[in-house]
């Protein structure tokens, strides 16, 4: 099985390529240095693989997808740009069976969006059970470290000269126009996409993603007790699991996930005032972990192959 990784020098590629350098499953197509950004060297690349990761900006990824010509050449994007796309299948397999079965057969995946991952997780079930209504205004605080700014934002915390506002966390997305909002509505069948919170914290990796709930917004007369059993009965493992007592001593860390690529979901609170809680490393299930997933379902290998789960 050859794999070619375009774009493999930035966070999410390179956790990638480490992952899978080690397998003896895969063969890696790479490009030398002074050709990895030769358009028609990633063109052979592309056309020359059995499954092409794009691991770039989202103007970029499209255009690698204008590239491909060979029919036999599958592709996984963890770019936003086709997460939504249609004849784009949505990588999120644990959402159900289908999902699942639809990636294993796909010759399009796009990998979920990090912030999307927790808070389609965590709401998609409720509507699919009629717990929660899709014209239900919702809310969602995300905390993430900030190695998911890539690069750029990784120099800015690690350099020599940075700013002590950065010893706080910052609240970002205040013009309410993330690029993962429109996944967080269409995966979940929302009316409308959440008030959306994303947080940036100064630690490198890790995510909890956070969608708060009152008894007076559930359906059907609903209850908190209702929601976890929607949870155990869909999110029984390998990958996403559901946890009885998932807090630390009343607190719940974003860094208890990190360097994983496994997701933990719970439920907090009581029965009148409830919040629903993801953790996960937003380079583990929230990128690089859930595109080796992926990879692992659409090449019939074990769905936990390379993967780090404990």
């Amino acid at each position: 099985m050859k794999v070619f990784i375009d774009g493999k020098e930035g966070t999410t590629g390179l956790r990638i390529y480490e992952r899978l350098a080690v397998r003896s499953d895969l063969t890696l197509y790479t490009l030398p240095e002074e050709q990895r950004k030769d358009p028609q060297a990633r063109r052979e690349a592309l056309n020359a693989v059995d499954i092409a990761f794009l691991c770039l900006p989202d103007v970029a990824a499209r255009e690698a997808v204008a590239m491909i010509e060979n029919p036999h050449t599958r592709v996984i994007d963890a770019s936003t740009a086709h997460r939504t796309a249609p004849g784009w299948v949505y990588g999120f397999p644990e959402l159900s069976a289908e999902r699942s079965d639809a990636v294993r057969s796909a010759a399009r995946v796009a990998v979920p969006g990090c912030h999307a991952s927790g808070f389609i997780a965590l709401v998609a079930p409720l509507v699919q059970a009629g717990i929660l209504s899709r014209e239900q205004a919702l809310f969602c605080y995300s905390l993430t470290g900030y190695s998911g700014g890539g690069k750029k934002m990784i120099a800015e915390y690690e350099g020599q000269d940075r700013s002590s506002l950065l010893d706080a966390p910052r609240v970002y997305g205040l013009s309410q126009a993330h690029k993962h909002l429109p996944e967080m509505q269409a995966l979940t069948g929302m009316a409308a996409p959440p008030v959306f919170c994303p947080v940036v914290g100064d630690f490198y990796s890790g995510m909890l993603v956070t969608v708060p709930l009152t008894a007076g917004m559930l359906q059907n007369r609903a209850t908190d007790e209702d929601i976890r059993t929607v949870y155990r009965s869909l999110y029984t493992g390998p990958v996403v699991h559901y946890a009885d007592a998932a807090d630390e001593n009343g607190f719940l860390s974003a860094c208890a996930y990190t360097g994983r690529d496994d997701m933990e979901i719970s439920v907090q609170g009581n029965r009148e005032r409830i919040v629903l809680a993801a953790r996960y490393d937003n380079l583990g299930k929230g990128a690089s972990g859930a595109a080796v997933e992926l990879l692992n379902l659409m090449t019939g290998a074990q769905q936990t192959e390379g993967l780090v789960l404990c």
